[in-house]
C-alpha cells in the first residue's frame, strides 16, 4: 500500500480487478487506522458514560449530536466534488484548474461554516430547553458547535483522497479519537463533568482540523489553493455540472443526517435525557457498521470516477455483483457477531445493567447497518455517474418512510420506534439504490 501523490503515479487501467485492487490498497490505509480508532471510541465512550452518568451522557449525547448534525446539515461534501472533477484536471496536468477548484470548495465550506453559526445561536436561543441545554451548559454548547463548525476540513480531505495519500488522511482522522481519549481521561480524574467532557470533544475537533491543514502546507497544495484565483464563469466552464453536482450531494448529505442524528433528538423529546443516552450508546456501536461503509465508500470513489471513465458498462456490472457480493457477506457475519455479543458489550461500555435494556436498539440499528453496508457500492456508482439525483431520490424516500415510521410509533414503544424508523430508511433506500444502479448499467450498456 503507498500513497500516491502526483498525477504520474496514477495509472489508470481497464481492468476492473486493478480498480478492485486499488480500492483496497486505498481501504487498507483507513482500515489499519480505524482498527485502533474503533478500539479507542469505545474507551472514551465508556468512560464517559461511566462518569457522567445516564441523565447527564444522554444531555451530551444530545449537545454533541445536535452539534455534528448541524455541521452535516450545512456543509457541503466538497470532498467528493473534489473527486469527481479534479481527476480530469489531473490528467491533463492542469494545476491552475486544479487550484481554482480546490479554492472554490474551500470557500464553499468556509460558508456553510458561517451560516452554520448563525443557525446555531438561533438554535440555542430557541430550543435550549427542549434539547436539555441547561443555562449553565449554553456557553460550553456555543464553543463546542463554533468549533464543529468552524472545523469542517471535507474539501481538505478531498484533496487528499484525489491524490491517493490515504494513508496521510488516516493519520489526521486519528488525532480526533486519539484527543478523545486523552480528554476523557483527564476530564475523568480532574474534573468529572459535561462541561469538561465538552471542552475534550472541542479540543478533539480542533486539533483534527490543524493535522489536516498542515498535511496540506507539507504537500504543497496549500500554496497552490493560496495562488488560484476563482472566477465563477471560468470555474463553471473547467467543471460542467459542477452546481448541480454540488446541490446534490449536499442534499444526501442532509438525508443522510435524518438517518443518523436526527432519531437521537427525537428520542431525546420523546423520552428524555436518560432515553436519549441509552439510545446514543446503542448508536454508537451500531454505527461501526455505518463507519465501515463510509469508508469502503470514501476508498472507492476515485477508482469508480476512474473507472467509469475508462471500462465497458459490462465490465462494471460484474465488479458491482462482486463488491455486492462480498459486502452482503460481511454484513451478514457482523449482524450475527451483534447479535451474538451486543448486551454484554452494552452493559460493559455503559457500565451499569440499566444499558442492558438498549439491546433490541441495538439490534434494529444493527440491522439497519448491516444494509447500509451490504449496498456501499451504489451510491458511488450514482454519484461517479452523474446520478446524483437518483441517490437523492432514494435517500428522500427511505428518509420519508422513516419520519413515518418514528411518528407512528414513538409515542408508544419509545425509543425502539426511532430504531426500526432507521431501519425502515435503510431498506427503502437500499432497494431504491439498488434498482437505480442496475438501470444506470443498463441503460449505459445499450448506449
Amino acid at each position: 500500500m503507498t500513497d500516491r501523490s502526483s498525477p504520474a503515479a496514477s495509472p489508470r487501467s481497464a481492468a476492473p480487478a486493478s480498480g478492485v485492487r486499488a480500492v483496497l490498497a486505498n481501504l487498507g490505509w483507513l482500515l489499519a487506522s480505524r482498527g485502533v480508532l474503533a478500539v479507542l471510541s469505545l474507551l472514551y465512550l465508556g468512560i464517559a458514560t461511566r462518569t457522567l452518568g445516564l441523565a447527564d451522557f444522554g444531555r451530551f449525547a444530545l449537545v454533541t449530536g445536535a452539534a455534528q448534525g448541524l455541521a452535516l446539515l450545512v456543509g457541503f461534501q466538497t470532498w467528493q466534488v473534489v473527486v469527481r472533477f479534479g481527476i480530469d484536471h489531473r490528467t491533463r496536468g492542469d494545476e491552475a484548474a486544479l487550484g481554482r477548484l480546490y479554492r472554490a470548495c474551500m470557500l464553499l465550506d468556509a460558508g456553510s461554516a458561517v451560516v452554520g453559526l448563525g443557525l446555531a445561536a438561533a438554535i440555542l436561543a430557541v430550543w435550549s430547553d427542549r434539547l436539555g441545554i441547561r443555562p449553565s451548559l449554553l456557553r460550553d454548547t456555543a464553543i463546542f458547535t463554533a468549533a464543529q463548525l468552524l472545523s469542517i476540513r471535507s474539501a481538505a480531505l478531498g484533496v487528499l483522497r484525489l491524490t491517493d495519500r490515504f494513508r496521510a488522511a488516516a493519520a489526521a482522522d486519528s488525532v480526533t479519537p486519539a484527543v478523545r481519549f486523552v480528554g476523557a481521561v483527564a476530564a475523568a480524574f480532574l474534573s468529572p463533568t459535561l462541561h469538561a467532557f465538552l471542552w475534550a470533544w472541542t479540543a478533539a475537533e480542533l486539533a483534527t482540523a490543524a493535522m489536516y491543514w498542515i498535511t496540506l502546507a507539507r504537500s504543497g497544495d496549500l500554496a497552490l489553493i493560496r495562488r488560484a484565483r476563482v472566477d465563477v464563469a471560468q470555474l463553471r466552464a473547467e467543471n460542467p455540472r459542477l452546481p448541480r453536482f454540488v446541490i446534490s450531494s449536499n442534499a444526501v448529505s442532509s438525508l443522510g443526517l435524518a438517518t443518523k442524528q436526527l432519531p437521537l433528538m427525537f428520542v431525546g423529546a420523546f423520552g428524555g435525557p436518560a432515553a436519549a443516552g441509552a439510545f446514543r450508546l446503542a448508536l454508537q456501536l451500531a454505527q461501526a457498521l455505518t463507519k465501515l461503509s463510509q469508508l469502503i465508500s470514501r476508498a472507492a470513489f476515485p477508482e469508480v470516477v476512474r473507472t467509469l471513465r475508462d471500462v465497458a458498462p459490462r465490465e462494471l456490472g460484474r465488479a458491482l455483483r462482486r463488491m455486492f457480493g462480498a459486502s452482503a457477506g460481511a454484513a451478514l457475519v457482523i449482524l450475527l457477531l451483534v447479535a451474538l455479543i451486543g448486551k454484554p458489550v452494552l452493559v460493559a461500555v455503559g457500565g451499569d445493567a440499566a444499558y442492558a435494556g438498549a439491546y433490541p436498539l441495538l439490534l434494529w440499528l444493527a440491522a439497519a447497518g448491516s444494509i447500509d453496508l451490504a449496498v456501499v457500492g451504489f451510491e458511488p456508482v450514482l454519484l461517479a455517474g452523474d446520478r446524483s439525483a437518483s441517490a437523492m431520490t432514494a435517500r428522500a424516500i427511505g428518509v420519508a418512510a422513516q419520519f413515518v415510521l418514528m411518528l407512528v410509533l414513538l409515542p408508544r414503544i419509545g425509543a425502539a420506534g426511532a430504531s426500526i424508523g432507521v431501519f425502515g430508511a435503510s431498506l427503502v433506500g437500499a432497494l431504491l439504490l439498488g434498482v437505480m444502479v442496475w438501470r444506470y448499467v443498463r441503460v449505459a450498456g445499450r448506449s
